[in-house]
């Protein structure tokens, strides 16, 4: 009988546990995506993130048809689309990947197993990457992570019996009625061949000082391996990049500086997981806050005004303006530079964490949600178990872009500002700005010190009348890390910001 291999966030045939099972049966098998209208109406869904998927699935479908074969996009609702195609085409089951996504496509998952049982179809899931479903112990996880990255690679099959028939199910690619379209010029394009010139270009000399040139805007678009949408979408996966950048680190001919930035680079996909498995481990996170007594804290008596600045790069800081705008033209912005958005959004401007979450999350090509929403939080202040990281977005101005060079290509206003006060355009004097063109730059949204000082107040308060050590400790036992000196109740920090490694999303 005929097995259904259901694609989803894996968007390629190496490494492919469902794909690989299916062949083995030495039986017809039906690659199937659904494009699922209701999903691109969610308010973390964008045009940036479909247009990735769309090339991905166009090299997808090559990669098929060299196995003989084709990928069948059809589009609906998952339960309706699969009981359509089995009544014109009957098979007895459905092989996928594990996937963690929000509360939607959970109850998607939910929904299509329980029509596979009405049905008396198979459904089967494989573990995609590093996280596990139904994690009865955290401190279990390090563990069957490492086993995993260590399995050998699944080789893609030789080739696939097609259906008879299945031409006459196959249409055009419908491009959905999309929540979100605004345009991204410069996006990274889909689809394993990309991701497989870009994991080349990494391993071969880009990794040189990743760990030294991840934090900076200016030397991370290189720096990085820009491989996070494709483990977004699963052009590539996890265990494959691991085993390369080890097998390249640990190589006798590579020189100690390159060795050393591939450990860094292994430990930032370590770190991808550990945070997807939270978002596994507690759906609800999507929603609330992770320290359930946290979810109060934050209001804003001027959200809307505040919000709007800030998601229109128009806050007034040139650092955050200049990294919004790239993160809106490009789909992409580093690490550090996502950690201050969210930072600045959640404490300068008190808003409520979710609003600048889903609007971040659409600006992500890379958008990975059990990755996001965690991270969201965590730069909110809302975990409980981390300290507070209130970026100073003055000094982390002069620290990552000293000349201004970064802040001078997004922000065109401030092209002619001299260096002195790139940084802080609004100190210069009427005369100044008047020949300088600092006028065109609108002023500070607030005064960002003054802001600072009220969010640790406000922070601090709150923890002392409202935060318990039961609550803490709960989400210490299922969310906080297990290695590394043991995590201690957070207190506000200063100015400083740990090292990236503890911060980290992978990118």
């Amino acid at each position: 009988m005929t097995t259904l291999v259901w694609f989803k966030r894996d968007l390629r045939i190496d490494d492919h546990g469902p794909l690989t099972a299916a062949a083995e049966l030495n039986k017809a098998v039906i690659p199937l995506y659904i494009v699922e209208p209701d999903y691109w109406q969610l308010p973390d869904t964008s045009a940036r993130q479909w247009a990735f998927i769309e090339e991905s699935l166009e090299d997808l479908r090559r990669q098929l048809r060299g196995l003989g074969t084709d990928l069948l996009v059809l589009t609906g609702n998952a339960r309706d689309v699969l009981a359509q195609l089995h009544r014109s085409m009957p098979f007895r089951r459905v092989f996928c990947h594990q996937e963690t996504g929000g509360h939607w496509t959970f109850e998607r998952d939910k929904a299509v197993i329980g029509w596979c049982q009405e049905q008396n179809i198979e459904f089967r899931e494989w573990q995609p990457y590093g996280v596990v479903r139904r994690l009865q112990d955290r401190d279990l996880w390090d563990g069957a992570w490492n086993t995993l990255m260590k399995q050998a690679l699944l080789p893609p099959p030789d080739r696939l019996a097609k259906p008879e028939g299945l031409e006459r199910l196959w249409q055009p690619m419908n491009i959905p009625d999309l929540a979100d379209s605004s345009p991204c010029p410069d996006r990274q394009m889909g689809g394993s061949q990309n991701a497989r010139k870009l994991l080349g270009s990494f391993l071969e000399r880009r990794c040189v000082g990743y760990q030294y040139n991840i934090s900076s805007p200016l030397t991370a678009v290189r720096a990085c391996s820009r491989l996070s949408p494709h483990l977004a979408y699963g052009t590539l996966s996890v265990r494959e990049v691991y085993q390369a950048a080890k097998a390249t680190g640990t190589d006798a001919s590579s020189l100690p500086r390159k060795k050393r930035s591939l450990t860094s680079f292994r430990s930032r996909l370590h770190w991808h997981c550990h945070f997807i498995q939270k978002l596994e481990d507690e759906p609800e996170l999507e929603f609330r806050a992770m320290h359930r007594e946290l979810e109060q804290l934050k209001t804003a008596e001027d959200a809307s005004e505040r919000l709007q600045r800030w998601q229109e790069g128009e806050t007034g800081w040139p650092l955050v303006d200049a990294s919004m705008r790239a993160l809106q033209h490009t789909g992409w912005i580093n690490f550090r530079m996502r950690a201050m958005l969210m930072a600045v959004a959640s404490y300068h401007l008190w808003l409520h964490w979710r609003a600048p979450a889903l609007h971040l999350a659409r600006q992500f090509t890379d958008f990975e949600p059990g990755i996001h929403y965690p991270q969201a939080q965590m730069q909110s202040g809302l975990t409980g178990i981390n300290v507070w990281r209130i970026y100073n977005p003055v000094l982390q101005s002069q620290k990552l872009d000293p000349e201004g060079e970064f802040i001078r290509r997004w922000v065109p206003e401030l092209q002619s500002v001299p260096t002195e006060f790139i940084h802080t355009p609004w100190l210069m004097t009427r005369p100044q700005r008047a020949r300088y063109g600092g006028n065109t730059y609108i002023a500070p949204v607030c005064n960002h010190e003054q802001a600072a000082r009220a969010a640790r107040k406000a922070m601090g308060a709150f923890y002392k009348a409202r935060v318990s050590r039961e609550e803490t400790q709960r989400v210490l036992a299922r969310h906080g890390s297990r290695k590394g000196p043991a995590q201690r109740r957070p207190r506000p920090s200063s100015n400083k910001t740990p090292a990236d490694s503890q911060l980290s999303l992978f990118d």
